[in-house]
């Protein structure tokens, strides 16, 4: 049942084969056994979660259930839940309790009656692309030990490619959900800005933040996305637009599909075994019909630079509220007033989450506003227009998701920029607030996965859904596990 998709999952539940407290119980034998080797699961209270389990498998006998209801999942530790702590994988939240649910929690948990198995690790503040920045130390991948799994997300990545959820809740600032799932062999997807609630969510970038699915197919994400999607009152940003099933167009024929190839998307920087999967990936698309266009995203080379005036902006401002006085870490020995504020920071805050909040009020102060951050927000402009114009020509643009396959452990740690880099070319999406999401397509000589970015316009993550569906009926990269879990 471990390597079940989320609709088996759902029949067996229904059929009565399994029950949630069984499967439940599988999950946290498997997470109690094999997590201490990844570090995926921050926080883990089984008593909470066969709780939940009994509750859904009265739903599912009194005939009150959804597709979903009794289905395990992890979630990432950057989402409020009632009762969990909470971290944000920092020290600032590392006694946090958090008092409410985020409306994701309550979509997937309470509405849909899934069960939590606990909060995933994550890079600290979601400020990262390894899962290597967080206080409780780094994830590793469950294909090689040694390598990164991705990030932000990592935790949720290692935790569903290592089958110890059958799916994932996650968030995507600069490609924090693609990223993972590409270096973990997995689906997942953001989608477009405002189509689900950040309320409850810990903010990074609010203007960049969303959260989504990790899966192991395009079929499962559909699920997952229809269950968090919807508008939310108590956030400012959530779009108040029709519900949708997201599933409504898998198995859909590809044919008249015209997909955009960006040619800044394949030129040189891109790793050739990571371009050959691609480049097959989009062979194997003519093949079901879909045809091929080249299109332009002139502009795309800039959204690294604008990304990191805008995201660290956003965050400087964001993380000023933990300063030691309502919640969070407060230094146990201090002076004054200010003395409190800056032991209780440099104590509570990493390395990166430290670098982003300096760049950010570096480029917010007196004189470097519009020298920086206005001129950031231009670029972001161009950026999402390049898109529009895309669009005019294609319904769906392909790439690559990450230049490279899993890094070893360690190896950009040292070196910030090259870190960055790594999500060169999942930034631009957000920064245009479109939807994007990976798929495996392949693996290289050592055994990694290799990710496939699709992008949506605006509001088309069923359309974009059914294009990965429909190459993942042809193909089996999606359905590969790695050994030894």
């Amino acid at each position: 049942m471990i390597y079940a998709s989320l609709k088996e999952l759902s029949a067996a539940l229904a059929a009565r084969k399994i029950s949630s407290v069984e499967l439940t119980r599988l999950y946290l034998e498997r997470i109690e056994r094999l997590n201490p080797a990844l570090n995926a699961f921050i926080t883990v209270d089984a008593e909470k979660s066969v709780a939940a389990a009994r509750i859904a498998d009265a739903r599912i006998a009194a005939g009150n259930s959804t597709p979903l209801t009794g289905i395990p999942l992890a979630q990432k530790d950057i989402f409020c839940a009632k009762g969990w702590r909470t971290t944000c994988g920092s020290k600032m939240l590392e006694t946090f309790i958090a008092p409410y649910d985020a409306t994701v929690i309550v979509k997937l948990e309470q509405d849909a009656g899934m069960v939590s198995l606990g909060k995933v690790n994550m890079d600290e503040f979601a400020m990262g692309s390894s899962n290597e920045t967080s206080y409780y130390g780094a994830v590793q991948n469950p294909w090689d030990k040694t390598r990164v799994p991705g990030g932000s997300s990592g935790g949720s990545a290692a935790a569903v490619a290592a089958a110890l959820a059958p799916a994932a809740s996650g968030t995507d600032t600069g490609g924090s959900i693609r990223q993972p799932a590409a270096l973990c062999g997995l689906t997942g997807l953001k989608p477009t800005y405002g189509v689900v609630s950040r309320y409850g969510m810990i903010a990074f970038a609010s203007s960049l933040d969303q959260a989504g699915p990790i899966a192991h197919s395009a079929e499962d994400c559909a699920l997952l996305l229809t269950a968090m999607a919807g508008f939310d009152e108590k956030d400012s940003t959530s779009l108040e637009r029709p519900q949708e099933d997201y599933a409504r167009t898998l198995g859909q024929s590809l044919k008249g599909l015209k997909i955009g190839l960006p040619q800044e998307f394949f030129g040189d920087g891109c790793d050739a075994e990571v371009m050959a999967a691609v480049r097959a990936a989009i062979h194997e698309y003519e093949k079901l019909g879909a045809t091929i266009v080249e299109v332009k995203l002139p502009n795309s080379h800039l959204s690294v630079p604008a990304y990191y005036v805008i995201a660290p902006a956003e965050a400087s401002s964001n993380l000023s509220r933990f300063d030691g006085v309502r919640y969070g870490h407060r230094a146990a020995e201090y002076g004054d007033l200010n003395d409190m504020y800056r032991k209780s920071r440099a104590q509570g805050f990493g390395a990166e989450v430290k670098r982003r909040i300096l760049i950010g009020a570096y480029v917010l102060s007196h004189g470097y506003y519009d020298a920086y951050y206005l001129q950031a927000q231009r670029i972001r402009r161009l950026i999402a227009n390049d898109f529009a114009e895309a669009f005019k020509q294609c319904d769906v643009i392909l790439s690559p998701t990450s230049p490279t396959t899993a890094f070893k452990q360690g190896e950009k740690a040292a070196d910030p920029v090259q870190m960055y880099l790594s999500d060169i070319y999942t930034i631009a999406v957000n920064l245009a607030g479109l939807p994007g999401m990976s798929l495996p397509c392949g693996f290289d000589q050592q055994g990694l996965p290799i990710g496939l970015q699709l992008i949506g316009n605006y509001f088309e993550e069923a359309s974009m859904l059914a294009t990965a569906h429909a190459y993942q009926q042809a193909t089996g990269w999606h359905q590969r596990r790695p050994d030894g879990v």
